[in-house]
Order: structure tokens, then C-alpha cells, then sequence
């Protein structure tokens, strides 16, 4: 009946009891005062269905429904309870109730579900409306879905072999109830063809729950409508009445169950008026009992509990013969969570496997990516990214990677956090053992030069050259040499403030040296010409003091160092992915490059002083072997400045390492090298007779 027809029958005031699926509108108690709905209100139809969308790991659903005011009801609880679970509709197909209108739009809906990535549909309507046209229509053109309805849908279509895809099919929630008392015996007398009606003979309680062996339910392949349904008793088959048919049950106890009080009144008062309906209906309106099967009815609409529902996969035979195997149920008393209960044997018998397919919008994204969601896409569609450098991710579906803390790093693959392993430039590193080799090298090769020079000590060349500076110098380099043995190594408090302050101090006594020769090559040809009064500056302590006076300043700037911000140890986890560097830092960045900076002067002062002195007529005139020094010097620093700020962690203590030798390698090879040559292979050109004769042509 529809809500125009019960409207009709408000002005005689006839009570009416309606099966069939609730409807809102029929429950206006002020426009429909004598109508009850046996059909309980299915609020919770939609958590049973989002609960078996769980269940699977499905998150992308279709949704067609019937444009009337349940199917708008049942969408909006349905988009309720998605929406707190993170789930989406692929599509929302409304389905007219308007014939003409429907014939329109019929394809269009198809379309929408054929291209859908969605490999679930939910159904929501009743078994007259067009909705379950438009579902045979589907089916019948070949469209493989789940559909997931209730049993109040007309599901049943034409094909005859309900096996041949086990991976798509119908599941239908039903209301729960008990097996009606000798329904089995009525069903083992039935033979559809004794009824003339074919509506009776393909009534929806011919539908069967089989809860047995496959081998026993697959019989049912060779089922035919003409046979009887005797056999099926044998088969120890449940059945039980659809939800109709259960709520016209309910109706006829409720209102012999009012008769029987409104008669024991009636006895009581020694009157009978039966024919009083609105006394009748009071009684129904308080009526609450429990059924011959069990099942507690209570009329009372506020205290109307939910319904619990059973879930079936459901078979179709040829001539409408459905098969609805039990695979769960769900209660909406049970703690959340725990609700749905299905039978996972019965799943994978009905099915052919335990897992459903999957019907999601994106493929999941696993460890070590990242969901990416694009703007305007929906909650359940994403992309999947890598997760950045040193993040991870060890789950599924993550929105954001996890930062490995600063003592480990991310794997190749951005599952797991490994722990870095602690290094320095240490002797056994192959760099750090490279540079040792050629700091010792040089160390003895300048050893050598020194005891060269101290046994030619009488030699021209050698006093010509003002030999205690030059003693000095070979000895300064000697340190310079061994300067990056302190660099090397693992470094610590006393370490760190070693490397900088010998490194300040031992480099400032040998370019200070280089400048006091450069100065005294230069006096002695501009100061000692006959006549001259500054010859008291070739004095042998003038040199001396340029020394000391420069090498203090430098102390004092490496004291100021010391006393601002001294160097310390840095612990560098960001230099190398997978090692956490333990580096001196400089402290004083400024400090450092002052003390480079005056290393710089003293070098362009001895640079300017050495050209100025390059073209002075001497035999062993060393000002031109004293610029080129300082031209090589120049370069190394200078290369050094943007190399060193371009490094990190080891690669910048090599490259300071390898400046401090590189600079130390030029002064001894561009002013000692070829004296040497002449000391040990060319002697006659180093005495005094080659300097005379020299000196007069």
C-alpha cells in the first residue's frame, strides 16, 4: 500500500497493520494515527553494510537507491556512517520513480556503473520498483559486481549456473529470525506447478539457507521447478520465512494476541464489543509477547529495539530458484568493533575463496610511501610518493613518513631507521692513512734537506742565503709538516684547540721567516752601498725580530680565539647518509679567518718584498725562488677558502689537511729544492771562486 491509499482510508478510521519495508512517511503518527508498521525502522542497516565494507578493505562503493523518501533516508544514515569511516561513493544513481523519466536516464545509469572502478553496488529499493528492473536489465548485459541489498530486493535473475564466477555476486542482509514452526513440513509437501499463480508458486520463502557441505548444496544444480521439494528435507536444509513474510507473521499473533485481552476484557465487564476499534487499538499499541519461535514483539514504538541481521551470499538457479547460503550476521548490541561475526568457512565455500576482490579507489601504498592527495580528489583516492630522504614509513596508507632520528638514517627502501655508524679521519680510514703517509714523507724529506744544509754549512750558497734562517725555515716546516697528525685521528677537547692553535703559530714562523729573508735580500743590496748609514739593520737579530715580532701577533690573535669562542667538538650526522661525523668545529668562524687572513699578509708582504729584490744582481740571489714560493702559497689558500666552505664533515678536515701540506710542500720545494740540486749535483757552481768569477764579469 502506498501513503495516497492509507491517507484514504484516515476518514473510517481503519487500523491497519502494513508489512514490507518501513517507511518514514507512514510513521507520521498525526497523519496516519491508525497505522502500525510490523517492519522494524532500519537504522542500522547502514553500520551492518559499512561494517561488511570494512570488513573486506573495500573503500570505494556505488550507491543506487530508489528516489523516493526511504531511498533518500537510507543515503543519508548510509553517507553518515562512511563518512566516519573514511569511506567514499563512486557514484550516487538515484533512480526515478517516473517511468518516462527513467527511460531517459536508464543508459546513463548503466554507463556509470560498466565504467566505474567500483566492484561494489549497493542496492537499496523495493521489488516493484524500476530500481529491480534496472538491476535484471544489468546483470542480464553482463555486468560482473557485487551487489550488496537486502533480501527485500528482488535479486533472482536468469542465469543458470550460479558457478561461474565465484568472484562476483549478491549479498543480501535479512533481518534475523528463528525457523517458523512447521514451515519444513508445509515445504515438503509443495510442488510449485500445483499453483496456478505464478507469483505464489516463486514466493521469496522458496529461497533456502544452506548451512551444510558443498557437495550436498551444489545438488541443487540439477534442481527444476517442476520437481518436488520433498528431497530437500533430507538434506537437513534451514528454513526460515523472508522479512514480509515474518512481519505478516508477527501481525497475525499480534492481533489474535489483542483479540484474546480485548475478549478476557470484554468477560470481565460482561460485555462484549469487539467491533470498538479504537479499543482494539489501544490494545495492539501496548501488545508485547513472545512468537511461537521465540522472538520477543513489542509494539510499543519508542521501546522498538534495532534489528539484527543475517548475511547471505546468494545463489540463482534457472526459474527464479535462489539459493541464500548463511555466511554471518551482525548485531548492533555487541561492542563496536564486534558486531560483525562471519562464518569465514562459509565464505570461502560460497565464494571459492576466503577474500573478497578488492574494490578500492587507489592501490594501497606500502612501506616506504606516502599518500599524496591532489585537490578536489576524495578522501578514499590518493597517490603514493616516496617518502623523502631519512623518512620512512613501515605501514600501509601512512600520510606522512617518519624522520629517523639524527643518529640513524632511512634504508634503501625508507622501511627502517638504521643506526649510523660514528667515524672521523682517522689513521685507518684510507684518506686519513693517504695523508699520514704524505705528512711523514714530507717531514723526513725536510729532515733531509735540514742535515743537507747543516753539513754544507761553510758553503757559499748556503751563507750566502743567510743560513740560520734558513735553518729556522726548514725547522718551522718540519712542524708545519707535522701539523695534519693532528688533524687525523679521533678528535677530542685538547685536540681541537691544538690543531688550530699549532697550525696558527708554526705557519706564522715560517712565512714571517720567508718575509725576514725576503727583507734581508733586499737591505742588503739597497742599504750597503759605500757611504750608507743603515747598515746597522743587517745586523743578525734585525731578522729575528721580524720573526718573533709577527709570530706574536699571531699568538695574541689565537689567544683573543681561545678567550671568544674556542674550537670544540662537533658531532655532524648530516654530512654522510649512513655515518655520524665527529669533526673539530672552528668555534670563531671570524677568529679563523683573521688568523688566515694575517697568514695572507705576512704572505703578500713577503711576495712584495721578494719581487721587488727579484732582478738584484747575486749569484745566489734567492729573491725570485722567494716569489715563486709565495705565488704557490697564495694559490693553495686561496683555492682553499671555497673548497673548505663547499665540504663537510671529512672531506673538510682532507682539504685543510691537504692545504696545510700542499702550502708547506711549496715552500720547501720552490726554495730549498734547487739550492739543493746545486749542493749535491752541480758543487762547483757552490764556491767562492764560481761567486768571484760570477761577480767580475
Amino acid at each position: 500500500m502506498d501513503a495516497k491509499f492509507m491517507n484514504s482510508l484516515y476518514p473510517y478510521q481503519f487500523f491497519q497493520l502494513t508489512y514490507g519495508p518501513f517507511h518514514p512517511t507512514l510513521s507520521d503518527r498525526e497523519q496516519f494515527p491508525f497505522l502500525y508498521q510490523m517492519a522494524p525502522e532500519d537504522t542500522s542497516l547502514p553500520m551492518a553494510m559499512v561494517s561488511l565494507i570494512l570488513h573486506f578493505s573495500w573503500n570505494w562503493v556505488g550507491l543506487t537507491i530508489s528516489d523516493n523518501d526511504q531511498g533518500i533516508q537510507f543515503f543519508s544514515y548510509l553517507r553518515t556512517e562512511m563518512e566516519k569511516n573514511i569511506l567514499c561513493f563512486a557514484f550516487v544513481n538515484m533512480i526515478p520513480l517516473n517511468i518516462q523519466l527513467y527511460k531517459l536516464r536508464a543508459e546513463v545509469y548503466y554507463n556509470q556503473i560498466l565504467t566505474s572502478s567500483s566492484n561494489v553496488v549497493i542496492i537499496y529499493g523495493e521489488t516493484d520498483s524500476l530500481l529491480s528492473a534496472s538491476f535484471r536489465r544489468w546483470t542480464s548485459r553482463g555486468i560482473k559486481r557485487i551487489w550488496v541489498t537486502t533480501s527485500q530486493f528482488d535479486v533472482t535473475t536468469s542465469q543458470s549456473d550460479p558457478l561461474t564466477e565465484l568472484f562476483h555476486g549478491t549479498l543480501a542482509f535479512a533481518h534475523h529470525h528463528a525457523e517458523i514452526s512447521g514451515f519444513r513440513n508445509f515445504i515438503q509437501t509443495l510442488n510449485p506447478l500445483k499453483y496456478s499463480d505464478e507469483y505464489l508458486a516463486g514466493l521469496e520463502w522458496m529461497n533456502f539457507n544452506c548451512e551444510v557441505s558443498a557437495s550436498l548444496c551444489k545438488t541443487l544444480r540439477n534442481c527444476s521447478s517442476n520437481s518436488s521439494l520433498e528431497w530437500l528435507i533430507a538434506q537437513t536444509f534451514d528454513m526460515a520465512f523472508s522479512d514480509d513474510s515474518y512481519d505478516i507473521y508477527n501481525a497475525v499473533y499480534t492481533m489474535a494476541h489483542a483479540l484474546h485481552e480485548r475478549l478476557l476484557q470484554s468477560v470481565d465487564n460482561e460485555e462484549v464489543h469487539l467491533s470498538n476499534c479504537m479499543k482494539l487499538y489501544s490494545l495492539i499499541r501496548k501488545a508485547h509477547f513472545t512468537n511461537p519461535v521465540g522472538d520477543r514483539v513489542n509494539m510499543n514504538q519508542k521501546e522498538k529495539l534495532q534489528p539484527e541481521y543475517d548475511i547471505f551470499q546468494i545463489w540463482n538457479f534457472p526459474n527464479g530458484l535462489g539459493l541464500k547460503v548463511k555466511i554471518g550476521m551482525f548485531s548492533p548490541y555487541f561492542p563496536h568493533r564486534q558486531q560483525l561475526h562471519l562464518y569465514e568457512d562459509a565464505i570461502e565455500w560460497a565464494t571459492g575463496r576466503r577474500q573478497m576482490p578488492p574494490s578500492v579507489c587507489s592501490a594501497d601504498c606500502g612501506p616506504g610511501f606516502r599518500k599524496f592527495r591532489q585537490e578536489g580528489m576524495a578522501a578514499c583516492c590518493f597517490e603514493c610518493s616516496p617518502c623523502p630522504e631519512n623518512e620512512i614509513s613501515n605501514d600501509t596508507n601512512v600520510d606522512q613518513c617518519v624522520k629517523c632520528p639524527e643518529d640513524q638514517y632511512a634504508n634503501a627502501e625508507h622501511i627502517h631507521c638504521i643506526d649510523k655508524t660514528v667515524s672521523s679521519l682517522t689513521y685507518e680510514d684510507p684518506l686519513g692513512m693517504a695523508l699520514t703517509l704524505m705528512a711523514l714523507c714530507f717531514t723526513a724529506f725536510t729532515s733531509v734537506v735540514l742535515g743537507i744544509f747543516i753539513k754544507h754549512h761553510d758553503t757559499p750558497l748556503v751563507k750566502a742565503n743567510n743560513r740560520n734562517l734558513s735553518y729556522t725555515l726548514l725547522v718551522s716546516l718540519i712542524f708545519c709538516f707535522l701539523c695534519p697528525l693532528l688533524f687525523i685521528g679521533h678528535p677530542n677537547a685538547a685536540k681541537c684547540i691544538l690543531q688550530q692553535i699549532t697550525f696558527g703559530v708554526v705557519f706564522s714562523v715560517a712565512v714571517s721567516t720567508v718575509l725576514a729573508k725576503t727583507v734581508t735580500v733586499l737591505l742588503a743590496f739597497k742599504v750597503t752601498t759605500p757611504g750608507r748609514r743603515m747598515r746597522f739593520y743587517l745586523i743578525p737579530r734585525a731578522s729575528n725580530f721580524i720573526i718573533v715580532i709577527c709570530t706574536l701577533i699571531q699568538i695574541i690573535l689565537c689567544a683573543i680565539w681561545l678567550g671568544v669562542s674556542p674550537p670544540f667538538i662537533e658531532i655532524d650526522a648530516k654530512s654522510e647518509h649512513s655515518h655520524i661525523i665527529i669533526v673539530c668545529s672552528k668555534g670563531s668562524m671570524i677568529a679563523f679567518h683573521c688568523v688566515l687572513g694575517y697568514h695572507g699578509t705576512l704572505a703578500l708582504g713577503s711576495f712584495i718584498v721578494a719581487f721587488l729584490a727579484r732582478n738584484l744582481p747575486d749569484t745566489f740571489n734567492e729573491a725570485k725562488l722567494l716569489t715563486f714560493s709565495m705565488l704557490v702559497f697564495f694559490s693553495v689558500w686561496v683555492s682553499f677558502l671555497p673548497a673548505y666552505h663547499s665540504t663537510k664533515g671529512k672531506v673538510m678536515v682532507a682539504v685543510e689537511v691537504f692545504s696545510i701540506l700542499a702550502s708547506s710542500a711549496g715552500l720547501l720545494g720552490c726554495i730549498f729544492i734547487p739550492k739543493c740540486y746545486i749542493i749535491l749535483l752541480r758543487p762547483e757552481r757552490n764556491s767562492l771562486k764560481k761567486l768571484r768569477e760570477k761577480a767580475s764579469s
